[in-house]
């Protein structure tokens, strides 16, 4: 996404800014400072004095209304609904700061708490929905919030909550953007789909010989194997998994999502992606979910409509979206891999078995394959795991083809359509 490409919350002066607005927003009347406090007292050592009251009154309705102003035109300027949560932030970090320059007297009258005082009445002359929040501050207004509202997106920038109205926006300006560019999202398990790992007490004997084939930490970008000592743990990375990444990134705008802690999961992103060129902050733990123990699409600023999710156990997505829906096509897509092949099974399921509950059977059917219990001429292949049941034997006599079962996984691991000749079933001894 744009918010989490682009945005200064990724900068490296995230942490400054965040502390800016803290300082500056959350700040009490108590807090002034030295100049400020000695220029009160000063102030009112002099208080007799009707002239020097009057100037400092005018001096300080004159900074109210320079630093009002300056919040206006920073309102007016983000009423764009293409900017990004990111641009705004930056606009309040500059308009305040812009606001501070512009009062030139540091001995004026007016104290931090008194400013924050007149920020706060200009800003709720104006009216702020309030898209998200910082901690308990508005990003959009500054003003302190006392409720919690919206989803959290801790893994973009901590603090930072987004309200629905503001997801649904970010979500359809960046799909928008992804569609131009003819992208789609994607969103990756870590654990058996883009590496392995494991700790080191649960390490076979078998496998000690691994540790001393281990890559080195110092450049990742080359090796497949390391230990990580600080977590007690080898980590292996899939095969080729550098260059899917590589090709994977010039079709899609990609996200790891992981139910890993988020320590485990940023260490892992640096081995996949040291330059972060794939992730960048894209990257979801457990930690981060809504729900305990279950991944959700909820965090993920994307359509679900074009998202794919590559993971090595499925996921309970709703298919009730009007429109376009990536999960409509896959389904397209997927019924063309046995298309037209009608199929009978020959003692591949247990005995009094309900034959169309079988995993197979049913796996076939999503393959686009038609699935019989009895013969007939139009049958194309019988499946089976031997050649010498009458099925079998009726498939060799008229010219059909007689596969193993694994030729209905290999096509289903592969989204295609495997040789039969490579999954023929053994013929019986004499």
């Amino acid at each position: 996404m744009s918010l989490m490409t682009d945005s200064p919350v990724h900068s490296s002066s995230s942490d400054d800014f965040a502390a800016f607005l803290d300082a500056e927003l959350d700040s009490k009347s108590s807090d002034s400072s030295p100049n400020e406090e000695g220029a009160k007292n000063e102030f009112d050592s002099d208080s007799s004095d009707s002239s020097l009251n009057e100037e400092a009154e005018n001096d300080s309705d004159s900074k109210s209304k320079r630093i009002k102003g300056s919040r206006v035109e920073t309102l007016e300027n983000v009423e764009d609904p293409k900017e990004s949560t990111s641009n705004i932030t930056h606009r309040i970090k500059r308009s305040r700061v812009e606001a501070w320059e512009n009062i030139e007297d540091p001995k004026g009258s007016m104290s931090n708490g008194s400013l924050e005082q007149n920020l706060v009445a200009s800003s709720s002359k104006e009216t702020c929905l309030h898209p998200g929040s910082f901690g308990d501050m508005c990003i959009l207004c500054g003003q302190k919030l006392n409720l919690e509202t919206g989803v959290t997106f801790g893994y973009i920038h901590k603090g930072l909550r987004l309200g629905n109205d503001e997801i649904m926006r970010l979500r359809k300006t960046d799909m928008k953007n992804l569609l131009r560019h003819k992208k789609l999202y994607l969103v990756l398990d870590l654990d058996h789909t883009l590496l392995n790992s494991t700790q080191l007490m649960h390490m076979t004997s078998e496998e000690e010989y691994l540790k001393s084939q281990i890559d080195s930490l110092q450049d990742v970008s080359n090796g497949s194997l390391f230990m990580l000592d600080f977590m007690h743990m080898m980590t292996k990375l899939r095969p080729f998994v550098r260059t899917f990444l590589k090709e994977a990134s010039q079709m899609f705008e990609m996200y790891i999502y992981t139910m890993g802690d988020r320590a485990y999961a940023l260490e892992m992103a640096k081995l996949l992606d040291p330059r972060r060129e794939y992730f960048n902050a894209r990257v979801i733990s457990r930690d981060d979910g809504t729900q305990r123990n279950q991944k959700g699409l909820d965090i993920v600023l994307g359509q679900e409509s074009a998202v794919l999710i590559l993971d090595d156990t499925e996921t309970e997505l709703v298919d009730n979206l009007d429109g376009r829906d990536v999960r409509e096509v896959l389904k397209t897509v997927r019924k063309d891999v046995l298309k037209g092949c009608k199929i009978v099974f020959s003692r591949v399921f247990p005995t009094q078995f309900q034959a169309d509950n079988h995993h197979l059977w049913k796996t076939a059917e999503q393959l686009g394959a038609t699935c019989f219990r009895e013969l007939d001429p139009s049958v194309t292949h019988v499946v089976s795991q031997e050649a010498g049941t009458e099925k079998s034997r009726w498939a060799l006599k008229n010219n059909k083809f007689l596969v193993h079962p694994r030729w209905i996984e290999a096509a289903n691991y592969l989204w295609q359509r495997q040789p039969e000749e490579n999954f023929r079933v053994n013929q019986p001894k004499n």
